[in-house]
């Protein structure tokens, strides 16, 4: 037995020295190389940028659409409020007021309710009232059909709750009742083309 002692093997091969086969890699290898690395860093660059732009115009539309009907569900609290005004106003019609004092506070709901519905409409809402209009599911719900009233089918003949719309989301459809039948619709007059 000898006191030298061997030199010990590397534990894995990723700590032993580079083979000799390897041959480096030659100036063109090398910049075709980077290239290759520079051309995909430009690309990941490019697609960062683009998701902060899109990141950057999503945040645009949701403040602008935040500001545009962030008011929305206070506006829909107070709808009740504009009924209720309309409601007093058609529970006693001005010719049947018999006093002074009813008259003035006839007169005082009726300002009240002038000044709801405009600030409504500066805040780009507006009342869906369809008397007469033909029905139409994205702003109305039709709550009954009424027959025999000389109207056209599908043709509103009472709205018995307005609709509101904020600039162009429906708040609230307004509720109606249908003709159910009656009179043909006037676009089905006179199409015959006399074919």
């Amino acid at each position: 037995m000898s006191d030298e002692k061997e030199p010990l093997a590397p534990a894995n091969d990723a700590e032993a020295e580079p083979e000799a086969d390897v041959a480096p890699l030659t100036p063109e290898e090398r910049v075709a190389a980077l290239e290759t690395e520079l051309a995909e860093a430009q690309d990941r660059l490019l697609r960062a940028l683009a998701e902060t732009e899109n990141t950057r115009r999503r945040a645009q539309r949701e403040r602008a659409d935040a500001e545009k009907y962030g008011f929305s569900r206070f506006a829909t609290d107070l709808l009740s409020v504009a009924d209720n005004l309309r409601r007093a106003l058609d529970s006693l019609p001005e010719a049947e007021a018999k006093d002074d004092r009813t008259r003035s506070l006839l007169a005082g709901v009726a300002a009240t309710e002038r000044e709801l519905l405009a600030a409504f409409e500066r805040h780009g809402m507006r009342r869906i009232d369809p008397m007469g209009e033909k029905f139409d599911h994205n702003f109305h719900q039709a709550v009954f059909e009424a027959e025999n009233t000389g109207r056209p089918a599908g043709t509103i003949v009472e709205v018995l709750q307005p609709g509101y719309v904020l600039h162009d989301r429906l708040l609230r459809p307004a509720m109606v009742g249908v003709a159910k039948g009656g009179a043909p619709a006037p676009e089905a007059e006179g199409t015959d083309d006399g074919a």
